[in-house]
């Protein structure tokens, strides 16, 4: 195992997320969607609550 200099392993890293694709945005779509589920699921059930009047 080589010892890269910090300059060097951080070019790497960029190099190999750069190769990977749309995680990023695929993640944060994810992320979007749930939240949007959630927030939806509680705007349309928050009128089936009973009052207790």
């Amino acid at each position: 195992m080589e010892h890269n200099p910090r300059a060097a392993w951080l070019t790497q890293a960029a190099s190999a997320a750069h190769q990977q694709g749309s995680g990023d945005l695929l993640r944060v779509v994810l992320i979007v969607m749930f939240l949007g589920c959630a927030l939806t699921a509680w705007f349309l059930l928050r009128g089936y609550r009973q009052k207790d009047d």
